[in-house]
């Protein structure tokens, strides 16, 4: 994910743009006032009543995702993500990043607990650049520009955390 890249990582990825690590940068609600990526304490990963969550994934999730294994992921989880792979499976997402990569469009990934959007992806690079790291990565991989903070915090450690 974005947040667990060093600013040394982004900027190999990346060179011809500097690393948004530690910049000022606007969020949807136009504070501009936030370094990033936005640290939060440990404290937002303790046990609540569902795993790490107040409540399980949403029962409909976006290209036939699967409830069980999202629930596992999101809420039982602190290591990892899904399969590598997992999503290369998942056909209608594939169907959905090829129409957006022909319209030069962006996709939002949601929360699958809260629903709020936490990354727009491509932004500051291509589709297939998008696509070649997160084939890389084994699961969708995101810059911190990507990340829509409002409701994102990286641990300490460089986990991702919504």
């Amino acid at each position: 994910m974005g947040c667990t890249w060093s600013q040394e990582d982004v900027v190999k990825s990346a060179p011809e743009k500097s690393s948004p690590i530690g910049k000022e940068r606007e969020t949807k609600n136009g504070n501009k006032d936030k370094k990033y990526p936005v640290v939060g304490s440990n404290m937002i990963m303790k046990k609540k009543s569902h795993g790490t969550s107040a409540t399980p994934v949403q029962n409909k999730l976006r290209w036939g995702v699967d409830f069980k294994t999202a629930d596992q992921i999101c809420n039982y989880n602190r290591h990892l993500a899904e399969h590598s792979g997992y999503y290369r499976k998942k056909h209608k997402f594939l169907k959905e990043i090829e129409k957006c990569k022909q319209e030069d469009k962006t996709i939002t990934f949601y929360d699958s607990n809260t629903g709020k959007p936490l990354y727009e992806a491509p932004k500051g690079r291509s589709w297939d650049d998008f696509l070649a790291e997160s084939r890389a990565h084994g699961w969708p991989s995101f810059r911190d520009e990507e990340v829509i903070w409002d409701d994102m915090r990286c641990l300490k450690n460089g986990e991702a955390v919504s």
